[in-house]
């Protein structure tokens, strides 16, 4: 075939271009030594009918406003899109051969943003989906933008709650600029997917999540051309094109065959299957140029938090509303999505204030995540709140976000024992763990109103993974308005300079700590007091001065298990330099809690003050 670029094709040259998605496939997973081949191929003739006639994009800007959106939700058929890269000649032929799954390359086993043509990671599956409503909801919206997102899904991620999710809630909002395409080709990695070629069986469940569901033939380019042009005239559901389609077509020996999942054609074969196939070409084509499109960049202003009053009593998820509503005030960009507890959380204010930038996400925090993060694709200041003990259901979706290079703005309230009656279930005591653990991230832990109005203005401005922790009940305002909170800093509460032992917390366990330290004082014990409301990073330079200064002794309290929270962080601090005669107490929530009220269950962990003055007491016996 000619080299000569092409603005879209004939229909009766699209088998063509699919010939050349499935040999580049092969070439480049057989060169690779691994890859997947075969659920590429079978979603060959999906996307040459698409990119050549529907997708609606300027491969040489891809930055622009206008630009449709495609995602590969089936990450794992990366041969398929890096291939598609090359047909519209923004990969060479060289880099698709030499640069695929090999170290220091862009070409990765799965599609990350590496590439300026992907817009979230995946490879995770059920995630492309859930991430693509994101997109979806900004263009439709919030930017009122002419832009579809096109998403390939895989049959064996269909069994993922997190796809049905997406759906629901692509229905909900009349998403129909959202096009789902369903590679039903019947084989997952061990064997048959659930429902095999039942594609009324899908059609039925997608029907039920209120999509449309259009069945099609997925190698008749006729049929499939004809699903595709269905969005330009969506109707009032997002459409759902289910595809019957042979994994590995288009090379007899390895046709809908078990067993050759992820797994490269072998050098010894290739040529056999090349000739199938035709042999190679080099097919160049681009589709419809964008609508002409232009987004609208506001400038933000400055912010003007809101303001406490020292010693009033006020709950930190309430403070977090109100300092929302004020970034909202303050930049445009800024949106909110919670996960139907808005009134429990504080984000009710941002309701309140600003409906036409607030998702409810119900009760599917995977999906409030992935909502957040396709709206930060699209430059947008998201921010998801639920109970912190849900926010692990979305634990996937968070790990990936790193991966996505995107911002991700989390609040958890309700967290640790100090919430109550409700028990356990409610009682968020993994987050911080789970948050900490996450690539790049920023863990945050404010301890009053004014703490916490000026950590969610930070959390704004910060790049990668943040999380905020807010406390269900109220607790004294301890700072002037005006004070402020770099994260990686700490606050020290009460010292002087001759005292005997550092009393760390955050949240809850500050306000024991403090109450702690007033007993030990009446007691002739002086103790410092240290405002760790920046868990991750952590003050390392000023806590090692503090315990230093305190002659090595040290208590740390948490309403978080022992593992992964503010102890560990604080360890990994004092690990670094040697501290002359250190003595640590830790302590955290240990075994599984019941229903009590706050102060019974601060006791039953032994995180109150009367626990943290007894461990500070100890130290001083050593």
């Amino acid at each position: 075939m000619s080299a000569t670029m092409h603005e879209g094709l004939d229909l009766s040259q699209i088998p063509e271009l699919a010939a050349q998605l499935r040999v580049d496939s092969i070439r480049a997973s057989t060169a690779a030594g691994s890859g997947h081949p075969t659920s590429s191929m079978s979603a060959a003739d999906l996307l040459a009918t698409l990119v050549a006639r529907h997708l609606r994009y300027d491969w040489d800007h891809p930055e622009a406003d206008g630009n449709d959106h495609l995602i590969f939700s089936k990450g794992h058929a990366s041969p398929l899109l890096y291939s598609v890269y090359k047909a519209t000649g923004v990969v060479s032929d060289e880099e698709l051969m030499t640069g695929y799954r090999r170290f220091d390359q862009r070409l990765e086993g799965h599609p990350t943003p590496v590439l300026p043509w992907v817009d979230v990671a995946t490879g995770s599956l059920g995630q492309g989906l859930p991430d693509g409503v994101g997109v979806a909801l900004s263009g439709k919206h919030l930017e009122q933008a002419p832009y579809r997102v096109w998403v390939l899904c895989g049959d064996s991620e269909m069994a993922e709650g997190s796809v049905w999710e997406a759906l629901d809630k692509a229905s909900h909002y009349g998403l129909t600029n959202l096009v789902t395409l369903v590679d039903v080709n019947r084989l997952g990695q061990r064997g048959p997917t659930d429902l095999g070629w039942d594609l009324d069986a899908y059609a039925a469940r997608v029907e039920g999540f209120g999509a449309r569901a259009v069945i099609i033939d997925g190698h008749d380019v006729s049929q499939i051309d004809d699903a595709l042009a269905q969005a330009d005239d969506p109707g009032d559901r997002p459409l759902v094109i289910l595809a019957r389609t042979v994994k590995g077509k288009g090379y007899s020996a390895v046709e809908d065959q078990e067993d050759k999942h992820g797994k490269p054609i072998p050098q010894d074969e290739e040529e056999e299957a090349l000739r199938e196939l035709g042999g190679e070409r080099h097919l160049l084509v681009r589709g419809p140029r964008p609508p002409a499109y232009t987004r609208d960049r506001a400038e933000a202003r400055p912010v003007q938090l809101p303001t406490f009053e020292v010693g009033e009593e006020l709950a930190t998820r309430k403070a977090y509303g109100k300092a929302l509503v004020a970034l909202g005030h303050a930049d445009p960009r800024v949106v909110a999505l919670d996960g139907e507890v808005s009134n429990s959380t504080g984000t009710g204010d941002f309701v309140a204030e600003f409906p036409e930038r607030f998702f409810e996400m119900y009760i599917a925090e995977q999906q409030m995540v992935a909502a957040a993060t396709g709206l930060s694709v699209r430059g947008h200041i998201a921010f998801a709140s639920s109970f912190a003990a849900f926010l692990t259901r979305a634990a996937d979706f968070v790990r990936m976000a790193p991966v996505s290079r995107v911002d991700l703005r989390m609040v958890g309230s309700h967290a640790g024992v100090e919430i109550g009656a409700d028990g356990p279930s409610q009682m968020g005591l993994e987050d911080l763990a789970l948050f900490a653990a996450t690539q790049g991230s920023t863990v945050l832990y404010p301890s009053d109103a004014t703490s916490t109005a000026a950590l969610v203005e930070q959390m704004a401005a910060t790049s990668g993974v943040s999380y905020l922790r807010t406390t269900r009940g109220g607790y004294p305002v301890l700072y002037e308005a005006g004070e402020e909170f770099p994260v990686g800093g700490s606050k020290t509460l009460v010292s002087s300079a001759s005292d005997d032992v550092t009393l760390i917390g955050a949240g809850v366990t500050l306000h024991q700590a403090l109450s702690a330290a007033a007993t030990l004082a009446e007691q002739g014990i002086r103790a410092r007091v240290i405002d760790a409301y920046s868990v991750k990073p952590l003050d390392a330079e000023g806590i090692r001065a503090a315990v230093d200064a305190t002659g090595g002794r040290v208590v740390v309290a948490e309403d978080h298990h022992a593992e992964g929270g503010l102890g560990a962080a604080v360890l990994a601090a004092l690990a670094t330099e040697s501290i002359q005669d250190l003595h640590l107490e830790h302590l955290a929530v240990d075994g599984v809690p019941g229903s009590g009220s706050t102060a019974e269950l601060l006791d039953w962990a032994g995180i109150d003050a009367a626990h943290i003055a007894a461990a500070a007491r100890s130290l001083l016996e050593v």
